[in-house]
C-alpha cells in the first residue's frame, strides 16, 4: 500500500504510514497494566514489529522497556504515524504538535466527539481542520486502530494478533470490531488487514478500499458499515476495485423506519437501505446478510478459483441435505447442472444400483471415502460442472476424515474447480472439517451456508462477465431546461406546473402530447382548436395534489362548448375544496389512445444521486409496488435489466394474444429520464405516471409529468 493518493483537498499522501509505519509514536502510553495507553504498546512490542517505538507521556521514563518522551516535540527522530490515546479535550494541542512535527498520519483512539453531542463534533471538527493545514491524514476518532500481519502491525485492543491471511477487514463499529477480532482468532481465519473507521473525521471506507486494492497481499476486502457519506466516490471507487479482487459488505441500518417521506409516488417507495443496494449492484459489490455469511464468502474467494461459468452438481450420502441444498440453488437462480452423457454412465457402472446418478448425485448412507472420491471427481470430470458442493453427513460405516483427504487430493488435481463442503454434525466430523479448512476447501456446517457461499461467488463471476459499458447520452435541449427552470425559481416555486414539467420532459426527447396552460375560458377553447379534439382539462395547482377526486380532471372533451364548460366546473369544484389553494388555471391537453399504464420516476438520494425508478403505473402503484431502482447515469443494460426485472414485463412482452409492447420506446424512455436528473442534480423528484406505453414500433406517451426542485 505504497501509492500516493490525493485527499479531498487535493494533498498528496502516503496510505501506508498507517499500514506499514517506519516509526510510531504512542500518545498516551502507559506504564498500568489494563489501560489503554499500556495495551497498544505492548500489542505493538508482540507483534513483532520492526520498526520504531515512541510512547509519549510526560509523566513515565521507560515503558515495557522503551524509552519515554514527554512530547513529539522531543523526539529526536521522524514519525510517521502518531496514535493518540489521551482525553478527547487535550487533543487539539496535540494534533498541532504533530502537524509541526510533520508527522504523516494520527490514529485517534479516544472518544468523546461527535458521537457525544455538539460540543463533541466542534471539538472533531477542531482536530480534522488542524490535520487538514498540516496535511496530516487522520483515521478516527472514536476507532479500534489498525492490524496488518504483513507489516506485522497491532495497533488495536486484540487481545492476540490474527492469523496471517489474505482478508481485508474494515469496520465501522470499534465494539463489533473487537468481537470479530476475537472470534477470527479463535477459528483461526487468516487476516491481512484489520481497520476500524470510528467516527471518520477525515479517512473513510473509499480510502481504506484504494489503498487494499493496491496491495497484492490482500485478495478480498470485507466491510461492515453504517453509512457511507461520499456515495458517488464509493460507487466509482468501488467499481474499478472490483474489477481486480471482491468487496463483500454487510450493512448495518436495514430497517425501513429508515424510508424518508416524500412527495412522490418514487420517493415514496424508496427505503434508505434500497440506495445501498443498487449502489453495492452498481459497483460489483456483493451484499452479505450477516457476519457469518460475510467471513463465509470472504473465505471462499480467498481459497477456491472463481468458477469459469455457471453449472453446479451437489454430491450427498443422505437425501434431506441434498434436497436442501438443491433448492435453495434454483430459488437463488443458480444452475443445477444436468448429469449426462460418458458421466452418467460412469456413476451408473460405479455406484451401488440404489444411488442416484442424478443431481445431487447420491452416494448413499453407507458411503466410504472411495466411493466418495469416485462420485466428486467423475462430477469435477464434467464440462457442465464447474463448482462441486459435497455434503456428508456421519453414519456408522463414514470416514469424514478420510473423506476429506480424498477431496483435498481431488482439489489439487482439479485446481481449476470450485469445491465447497458440508460436513455436517459434531465432534465425528470435527477433525475432517479443520482439515478441508486447512488445506484451502471451506467447510460449512449446514448446506444453506454453502449453497448462500456459491450464490455470491457466481454473483461476483457474472459481475466480471459483463462488458464495459458506459452510460448513454442523447442530444438534448439543455437550453430550453434552463429557462423553465429559471422562470419557476423567479416565481418562488419547487414545483413545475405540469405544461412547465411536459416541456422540459420533451427537451429531453420524452414523448409527451401537447399541453397548454389556460387561465381564461377563451384561451383553453383556442389551444384546444389548435391541438385538436378530443383533449383532457385539469386544474392546475401546486397545492391540489388529487386532482381526481375532487372533479378536478374532465376527459374527452370535443367541442368548443364543452371546453367552456369544463373550465367552469373544473376551476368552481377546486376552489370549493381548497379554497386557499393557489391555482395557475387550466391545462388543455390532447387526449391519446389508451396504452400500457406504466411509471418512470426518480428520487434523489443524499449520499449516491438520483434513484430512477420503472414499473407498473396508474394508481395501484404504490399498492402493487411492482418496481424497479438503479442508480443514475443508466447504461442501456441497467434499463434493460429494470424492466425485465418487473413482474409487469409478462405483460409487455404480450399474453395470451396480445400483441408485444414497445419495450424498446420504454427503455430509451428510462434512459432519457436518467440523463435528465444526472444533467440537473437540482431535480429533487420526478414522476411520469402513468406514461403509456403502446404496441411494438409505436412508442410512449408521458401522460402527467411532475418535476420537484430542490432548493
Amino acid at each position: 500500500m505504497n501509492r500516493l493518493r490525493k485527499d479531498r483537498c487535493g494533498a498528496t499522501v502516503k496510505l501506508d504510514s498507517i499500514f506499514r509505519p517506519t516509526s510510531v509514536a504512542i500518545i498516551g502510553a502507559s506504564a498500568t497494566p489494563n489501560k489503554v495507553g499500556y495495551i497498544l504498546v505492548r500489542n505493538m512490542l508482540k507483534s513483532g514489529y520492526q520498526g520504531k517505538i515512541y510512547p509519549i507521556n510526560p509523566q513515565e521514563a521507560q515503558i515495557l522497556g522503551l524509552k519515554v518522551y514527554p512530547s513529539v516535540k522531543d523526539v529526536p527522530d521522524e514519525i510517521d504515524l502518531a496514535v493518540v490515546a489521551i482525553p478527547a479535550r487535550l487533543i487539539p494541542p496535540v494534533a498541532e504538535e504533530c502537524g509541526e512535527k510533520r508527522v504523516k498520519s494520527m490514529i485517534i483512539i479516544s472518544a468523546g466527539f461527535k458521537e457525544t453531542g455538539k460540543e463533541g463534533a466542534e471539538l472533531e471538527a477542531q482536530i480534522a481542520g488542524i490535520a487538514k493545514r498540516h496535511g496530516m491524514r487522520v483515521q478516527g476518532p472514536n476507532c479500534l486502530g489498525a492490524i496488518n500481519t504483513h507489516a506485522p502491525l497491532d495497533l488495536s485492543f486484540a487481545a492476540a494478533l490474527p492469523k496471517k491471511g489474505s482478508i481485508g477487514f474494515i469496520s465501522q463499529s470499534g465494539a463489533l470490531g473487537t468481537a470479530i477480532l476475537d472470534w477470527i482468532i479463535k477459528k483461526e481465519i487468516g487476516f491481512h488487514s484489520f481497520i476500524s473507521l470510528g467516527n471518520k473525521a477525515d479517512l473513510d471506507e473509499v480510502d481504506f478500499i484504494e489503498a487494499m486494492a493496491e496491495d497484492p497481499d490482500v485478495k478480498v476486502i470485507l466491510l461492515y458499515l453504517e453509512s457511507i457519506e461520499r456515495g458517488r466516490r464509493f460507487i466509482d471507487v468501488a467499481s474499478q476495485v472490483t474489477k481486480k479482487k471482491p468487496i463483500i459488505v454487510v450493512k448495518g441500518g436495514t430497517s425501513s423506519a429508515g424510508a424518508k417521506a416524500a412527495g412522490s409516488h418514487t420517493g415514496a417507495l424508496v427505503g434508505s437501505f434500497l440506495a445501498y443496494q443498487k449502489a453495492f449492484d452498481k459497483s460489483g459489490v456483493i451484499l452479505a446478510d450477516t457476519m457469518e455469511d460475510l467471513f463465509n464468502y470472504g473465505i471462499a474467494f480467498v481459497e477456491q478459483p472463481l468458477p469459469r461459468d455457471e453449472g453446479i452438481a451437489i454430491v450427498t450420502n443422505a437425501g434431506g441435505p441434498g434436497i436442501l441444498a438443491t433448492d435453495l440453488v434454483e430459488r437463488l437462480g443458480l444452475r443445477v447442472s444436468e448429469i449426462k452423457g460418458e458421466t452418467k454412465e460412469k456413476l451408473k457402472k460405479g455406484l451401488p444400483a440404489a444411488a442416484s446418478t442424478g443431481n445431487p448425485i447420491d452416494v448413499l448412507g453407507d458411503a466410504g471415502a472411495d466411493r466418495y472420491a469416485f462420485a466428486v471427481e467423475e462430477a469435477l470430470w464434467d464440462q457442465g460442472v464447474n463448482l462441486v458442493v459435497v455434503l456428508l453427513t456421519p453414519q456408522a460405516m463414514t470416514d469424514s476424515m478420510a473423506t476429506a483427504d480424498a477431496m483435498v487430493r481431488l482439489q489439487e488435481k482439479h485446481p481449476e474447480k470450485t469445491m465447497l463442503a458440508v460436513f455436517m454434525g459434531g465432534e465425528q466430523v470435527e477433525g475432517a472439517a479443520k482439515h478441508l479448512k486447512e488445506n484451502g476447501i471451506p467447510c460449512f456446517d449446514f448446506p444453506e451456508k454453502a449453497v448462500k457461499t456459491a450464490d455470491a461467488i457466481y454473483r461476483y463471476t457474472r459481475y466480471l462477465r459483463l462488458p464495459e459499458e458506459k452510460p448513454t447520452k442523447y442530444t438534448v435541449d439543455r437550453k430550453r431546461v434552463d429557462a423553465i427552470f429559471k422562470a419557476v425559481r423567479a416565481d418562488g416555486r419547487k414545483n413545475l406546473l405540469p405544461t412547465e414539467a411536459a416541456e422540459v420532459a420533451r427537451a429531453y426527447g420524452v414523448e409527451a402530447p401537447p399541453s397548454r396552460l389556460a387561465e381564461k375560458p377563451d384561451a383553453a377553447v383556442k389551444y384546444a382548436e389548435e391541438m385538436g379534439y378530443p383533449v383532457v382539462m385539469k386544474i392546475v395547482s401546486p397545492d391540489i395534489l388529487h386532482k381526481t377526486d375532487i372533479g378536478g380532471v374532465v376527459l374527452n372533451i370535443n367541442k368548443p362548448e364543452e371546453v367552456r364548460k369544463a373550465f367552469a366546473d373544473i376551476m368552481a369544484k377546486s376552489r370549493k375544496a381548497h379554497p386557499e389553494a393557489k391555482i395557475y388555471g387550466v391545462s388543455v391537453d390532447k387526449m391519446v389512445p389508451r396504452g400500457r399504464e406504466m411509471i418512470i420516476g426518480m428520487s434523489r438520494d443524499p449520499q449516491f444521486g438520483p434513484m430512477v425508478m420503472f414499473g407498473l403505473g396508474g394508481i395501484y402503484v404504490n399498492f402493487l409496488k411492482d418496481v424497479a431502482f438503479r442508480i443514475a447515469p443508466l447504461t442501456g443494460r441497467e434499463a434493460e435489466g429494470m424492466v425485465k426485472e418487473t413482474k409487469s414485463y409478462t405483460l409487455l412482452k404480450g399474453i395470451r394474444g396480445e400483441p408485444p409492447s414497445d419495450v424498446d420506446a420504454l427503455e430509451e424512455t428510462i434512459l432519457r429520464v436518467s440523463q435528465l436528473v444526472w444533467d440537473y442534480p437540482e431535480i429533487s423528484e420526478m414522476d411520469i405516471n402513468p406514461i403509456l406505453v403502446y404496441e411494438e414500433g409505436e412508442g410512449c406517451q408521458a401522460l402527467d409529468v411532475k418535476i420537484s426542485l430542490g432548493s
